[in-house]
């Protein structure tokens, strides 16, 4: 991840908490995320991981693509390869690439996941919008609360009522796939 976006992402947390009139307390309390973590965060001296970004953004009210988009300058109607943001997860190696512009309809974000890595999600960080993943090449291993989905290329899954859930690469090689995002409406639960 560049350091421009490190400083971004922080710039853009610390808005959005003042913005909802948040503590660094409160936010710590309802995401259970530790106060000293995301002080460091807000001051660009952390990156954090992908989980920890989605349990922060969820309880902000957004979802991790709008929080990245959040942080863009501009909101083109064209979003080139080479300028869409690219933030990789420093734990884990997942890499996320937000594909679309910034104020569409819907959110692309393409995501590598490196063999036998996995990130958590809590409920919250699906309530917000929908969810479809288009696995692109290897296998994923979703689990959307208790049911499990093995999805391999060309597989198409989308997520039901909000509930933890949890991508995995079970496989040998970097999973690559798609998740589009779209306004919840009409989702059941």
């Amino acid at each position: 991840m560049s350091d421009d976006l490190t400083s971004e992402l922080a710039a853009t947390l610390r808005d959005v908490r003042g913005e909802q009139g948040l503590t660094v307390n409160a936010l710590a309390e309802r995401s259970g995320v530790s106060r000293a973590m995301i002080t460091k965060i807000e001051r660009g001296e952390a990156q954090p991981t992908a989980a920890l970004l989605g349990r922060l953004a969820a309880v902000l009210g957004l979802t991790l693509s709008e929080l990245f988009a959040r942080t863009e300058k501009e909101t083109p109607r064209l979003a080139r390869r080479a300028d869409q943001a690219v933030w990789v997860d420093p734990e884990t190696g997942y890499r996320r690439r937000s594909v679309s512009p910034a104020d569409g309809p819907a959110q692309l974000v393409e995501v590598e996941l490196p063999p036998g890595a996995s990130v958590a999600y809590p409920a919250d960080s699906f309530a917000l919008a929908r969810h479809q993943i288009y696995v692109l090449g290897g296998r994923l291993r979703f689990r959307e609360g208790e049911v499990v989905h093995d999805l391999a290329t060309g597989d198409c899954l989308e997520l039901g009522a909000p509930t933890p859930c949890e991508y995995h690469n079970p496989g040998t090689e970097t999973c690559r796939y798609l998740v589009v995002l779209s306004a919840r409406r009409g989702l059941p639960g």
